[in-house]
């Protein structure tokens, strides 16, 4: 089974990425193979609302996001990091959220996949929830199996993160409980 990291932050190498790398790590170990995309890497134009996509199997915008609907269709398990911009993910986050209409179009592709939310903020209570939230609600317009921690919404750190060893610690338990998930549903196959 495969779990894909997305990292929503248009900033190379911080918070998200370092998020996103522990939980992915964590999946390895547990035998996970894994995926990851980096919007800090990527091109990804905002949604035109051409509705192209309800006649063809591809968007008309040609930019990478192509790459990221394989990887998002490959995965078992999706697990979104995003800074609080502003009271909420940024708008890098929002075009990849608004641009995977086309999975849904085509036959609910990410139906019943497992998914999971990672946020961080300036403060302890700088809207990580919120931003969480409005992640879990782009899974559930889409069908997915939504996880926390085990306690809460999901992995909530402040910036900056590696040093937020209580928020770190959500984090992983985000991670564990994806992969738990996912090996209950591979053992019910």
């Amino acid at each position: 089974m495969k779990i894909l990291g997305i990292s929503g932050s248009p900033r190379r190498g911080q918070n998200c990425e370092k998020m996103i790398g522990v939980a992915l790590e964590l999946a390895k170990e547990r035998g996970f193979d894994t995926d990851i995309v980096l919007l800090s890497n990527e091109d990804i134009a905002p949604c035109k609302a051409c509705g192209a996509c309800r006649e063809k199997d591809f968007c008309v915008i040609d930019d990478d996001m192509g790459a990221v609907y394989e990887k998002m269709r490959a995965a078992d398990g999706i697990i979104v990091a995003a800074p609080v911009y502003m009271g909420n993910y940024p708008a890098q986050l929002k075009a990849l959220f608004d641009r995977s209409v086309l999975l849904r179009r085509k036959d609910f592709a990410l139906k019943n996949k497992v998914g999971a939310a990672l946020s961080v903020g300036g403060s302890r209570n700088g809207g990580q929830e919120k931003t969480i939230q409005s992640i879990h609600d782009w899974m559930h317009i889409h069908g997915m199996i939504v996880v926390g921690d085990n306690a809460h919404f999901g992995g909530i750190t402040w910036n900056p993160a590696e040093e937020d060893a209580v928020g770190m610690q959500t984090v992983s338990e985000t991670a564990k409980k994806i992969c738990d998930v996912l090996e209950l549903i591979r053992k019910n196959r």
